[in-house]
């Protein structure tokens, strides 16, 4: 049992490194790239690559996911633990709680930003690139890629958390 314990940390690590990695690449090299040339061709590469994304990520957090709950099932966390006052106001309660609570979050903000801003933003770019709704809309659905990166830093220092306990 130990042994797919361990697969599955290193399951769940890899799913976030995948999610993460692939946001990080997105906002930090494929978009600003894009800003830099044809903005009728850009419409279309960052439709296509996001779409490509989209499906690598969501099955890296729906892994994620999966290997979250056995990984604290493991540990002895169960969801009566997640209802009861004392074990929430312990260390790990509330770093799991807030773990919850942000990727609850990444989930809430990748579907926004995946099934209705990101296609409505690439479709505005792709009418009328520069026009003032593609322009708003571009430049939201911008900021919500860099929150839900910000979101994933933060899942990511909790989870050192949940194995090294809050620093002192």
């Amino acid at each position: 049992m130990h042994a797919l314990y361990e697969l599955s940390v290193w399951l769940h690590i890899l799913a976030m490194t995948v999610w993460l990695g692939g946001m990080f690449f997105l906002v930090l090299v494929v978009v600003p790239w894009l800003r830099t040339g044809d903005r009728m061709n850009a419409a279309a590469l960052i439709q296509e690559t996001g779409e490509r994304f989209r499906t690598v990520g969501w099955v890296a957090l729906l892994l994620a996911f999966a290997t979250g709950v056995f990984n604290l099932w493991r540990r002895g966390v169960g969801l009566s633990d997640l209802l009861r006052p004392a074990w929430r106001a312990s260390p790990m309660g509330r770093a799991v709680l807030w773990k919850l609570a942000l990727f609850t979050s990444v989930l809430l903000v990748s579907a926004v930003h995946d099934f209705n801003l990101g296609p409505r933003a690439t479709n505005a770019m792709q009418l009328a690139p520069d026009s003032p709704r593609a322009q708003g809309l571009r430049r939201t659905a911008r900021w919500m890629g860099r929150v839900n990166m910000l979101l994933g830093l933060a899942l990511v220092a909790l989870g050192v958390i949940l194995v090294r306990g809050w620093p002192t």
